[in-house]
């Protein structure tokens, strides 16, 4: 199975030193396939796609150094198109070094300009070489980083990247399952570059990246924006800067304009942005706003343009209750590996845009969404479909002595401050979480914890710090335990699996209640791994009755403000698999490797309803219906999900046996605190049709005002003669 494949946007990118030059070089970039880099006659950003044309090897040997490789591309290389692992097809379980080479020729860029690299991921040990020139390392799978090429590009270039993808004692992610001898992790080490290449071209001067916050204020909001500018100017530089923000209609909503005299290297320019009569980002209403920042010359010329967006919104904790805009909220959503047989890591937008549509049609409104940082496109997703994002670093199962090593320790800082940088605008996401199930209840991972912590706060104050535990029940005391000065408890439960029995559910969960009585509680996983059934036919029932039993004793506990089930779908791992099996697809998910729904699918769409629609026909069951009833009934602050719902509709539509309408009609509620009952009148008559007896098909559905389908009932009638 493949789904329609578009490549994800990277990160805005960067505009022109002067709009003649970016005329000529993106003609001269053209024909010689660099890419079709657009020409501008206004401000605007400017990319080169790198995504073709690469050549790969793998180097089993790790002679690729020692035999030139970094300046000439070897013989043997296979073409291929980036995003790429080399872990699909008869590489699929290779764990060591390989190669990436691109070949492109460029034209000499006009004076003052500033050109970077940039990679959105590599997996794992990155060595960079540009015409035999180191530019850099990198360690880390999951977020981006880029170069300064400017003076190492020539008129013929060759890209030459050197991955590594083996786990070590303290990589992230790395050896795991908490000190079993060199044991992999869960999900699978896909080797490559992962993610989308590109280079961009600004003036000498440009904006590296915006940190935007939001705070409401009785007049509205107010727009903190931190604007990082770099330069190259060789003396002191007058420039123009002008930040516009602009609402989810687009218009502009506020803007402020600044005069500055720039020297070379780095300025943080703050500027605050009043807006009136903020649209609010919300579940149900995820208004996105963008702020767009354009740098100038003196002479008003564009030197640069760089746009992010963001949203205007509050979470809170108060009472151990989750709290978005000042509503209470309880949430429910499922968690995704980025995995599939076709890509592996390395994904394109069909097959996240398939697969988040689904996430959507099961109602997720809460997901971690797994142990790493996420593709820009699952952010954007996330921010315009309403989710709430708990997103994470891979400090998996890691120990104590782990967490103790300042090399993880620096490691975990770098690719949670990368992550931050480059995520921390979006406004879906409420928390940071450090790690997950380590040794965060021994003296090492508490310190690890309070270390994290301290770092997020200084570089993110406004937002939740935790992790995700799966030993919380067995704890004697809340302060043997990082998690007691978490802002909020994460908790990993598999009973009737790996942690205890079913019934042992509601006794652990009061335990930890009694232990921290002061704590907000998110189920952070829960669901049943399959090969825990005697066969593959058990395996999905035995997860429906685990959603199905457990769900409700979740409920019951007011302090649990969300759960999310573990997983979308079925994942490769070399752990938890089958009996018999070393490495495979572990049934975990509510859709398998191919994306085929199992039962499971509807039962947790149903489960994770945060309103639920009834109807019936109304009338003698041998007459043609004459009426129908619907009782639209939103869920309470007893039940798991809940949240406020505003600005719904329920629609209908009659339609006889070819599919024709017959009749429709619809319903606005502002508001949908209690069941709502409606009664319908149904156009009748007998005219014969081609069955040669009447027949009716009703649907019903309850639209959210984010366009989604909430509930959805179709009634059926036919009089058989």
């Amino acid at each position: 199975m493949r789904f329609n494949q578009t490549k994800a946007d990277g990160p805005p990118s960067l505009a022109v030193l002067h709009i003649s030059d970016l005329r000529r070089l993106a003609a001269l970039l053209i024909f010689h396939a660099l890419c079709a880099w657009p020409a501008y006659s206004a401000l605007g950003s400017t990319r080169a796609d790198l995504d073709r044309d690469w050549q790969f090897r793998a180097d089993p040997e790790e002679s690729g150094e020692a035999s030139g490789w970094i300046s000439a591309v070897p013989s043997g290389t296979q073409s291929v198109t980036v995003p790429h692992t080399w872990n699909i097809g008869r590489l699929h379980d290779y764990l060591g070094v390989a190669w990436y080479f691109r070949q492109f020729e460029m034209p000499r860029p006009p004076p003052g300009a500033h050109l970077e690299l940039h990679f959105g991921a590599t997996f794992y040990r990155a060595r960079v070489w540009l015409n035999g020139v180191e530019l850099g390392s990198h360690a880390g799978g999951f977020t981006a980083y880029a170069f300064d090429v400017t003076a190492h590009l020539r008129r013929n270039n060759l890209l030459v990247v050197q991955l590594d993808n083996r786990p070590g004692i303290a990589t992230i992610p790395g050896f795991a399952e908490r000190g079993s001898p060199q044991a992999r992790y869960d999900w699978w080490t896909y080797g490559g570059i992962v993610r989308d290449v590109w280079l961009t071209i600004s003036g000498p001067a440009w904006v590296q990246r915006q940190s935007i916050r939001t705070e409401q204020t009785s007049n509205g909001a107010v727009v903190r924006d931190h604007i990082f500018l770099q330069s190259t100017f060789s003396k002191p530089t007058p420039i123009k800067l002008l930040a516009t923000a602009y609402g989810p209609d687009n218009r502009a909503a506020a803007s402020d304009s600044r005069s500055l005299t720039l020297g070379s290297g780095g300025t943080d320019v703050a500027i605050s942005l009043a807006l009136r009569e903020p649209k609010l980002w919300g579940i149900d209403h995820p208004n996105v706003y963008r702020l767009a920042v354009q740098v100038a010359n003196s002479n008003g010329e564009p030197l640069d343009e760089h746009t992010d967006t963001f949203g205007v919104r509050t979470f809170e904790i108060r009472d151990r209750h989750l709290l978005i805009n000042g509503e209470r909220v309880r949430l429910t959503g499922i968690a995704r590996h980025e995995d599939s047989p076709w890509e592996g890591l390395a994904e394109t937008r069909g097959t996240m845009q398939h697969d988040y549509d689904d996430l959507l049609d099961l109602h997720t409104t809460l997901t971690r969404p797994v142990h790493y940082p996420q593709n820009p496109f699952i952010l954007d997703y996330a921010d315009r479909h309403g989710m709430v994002l708990i997103p994470e670093i891979p400090v998996w199962q890691f120990t104590a002595a782990q967490l103790s090593d300042p090399k993880v320790l620096a490691l975990a800082e770098q690719q949670m401050g990368e992550m931050i940088a480059q995520a921390g605008n979006h406004p879906s996401i409420f928390a940071w979480s450090v790690a997950n199930e380590s040794a965060t209840g021994t003296p090492g991972g508490v310190a690890y914890f309070r270390t994290m912590r301290d770092f997020i706060r200084r570089i993110d104050p406004g937002r939740f710090v935790s992790f995700a535990d799966d030993t919380l029940p067995k704890l004697e005391r809340a302060e043997q335990s990082a998690a007691n000065e978490a802002d909020f408890l994460m908790m990993n439960q598999y009973f009737g699996t790996w942690h205890g029995t079913d019934a042992a559910l509601g006794p652990a969960l009061d335990k930890v209640d009694r232990l921290f009585p002061g704590k907000m509680v998110i189920i952070s996983e829960f669901g049943y791994p399959g090969f825990y059934a005697k066969d593959r036919l058990r395996a999905d029932p035995n997860r429906i009755h685990t959603l199905t039993q457990q769900m409700p004793i979740l409920a019951a506990r007011d302090w649990i403000a969300g759960a999310i089930q573990w997983c979308y779908q079925d994942y490769k791992s070399p752990r938890n698999l089958w009996p018999g099996e070393s490495q495979g697809y572990v049934d975990h998910g509510v859709v398998d490797e191919n994306r085929q729904r199992k039962p499971s699918y509807e039962v947790w769409k149903t489960l994770s309803a945060a309103v639920r629609l009834e109807a019936n026909w109304v009338g003698p069951a041998a007459a043609l219906p004459a009426r129908f009833t619907a009782t639209v009934i939103p869920n309470s602050q007893q039940d798991l999900p809940y949240r406020p719902l505003s600005d719904y509709e329920l629609s209908w539509v009659l339609r006889d046996e070819q599919g024709n309408p017959l009749a429709r009609g619809q319903r606005h509620f502002d508001k949908l605190a209690e069941p709502v009952f409606v009664d319908e009148a149904l156009p009748t008559g007998n005219a014969p049709t081609a069955m040669g007896h009447p027949f009716r098909r009703l649907v019903i559905t309850l639209q959210a005002p984010s366009g989604f389908t909430a509930a959805e009932r179709t009634l059926e009638w036919t009089q058989q003669h």
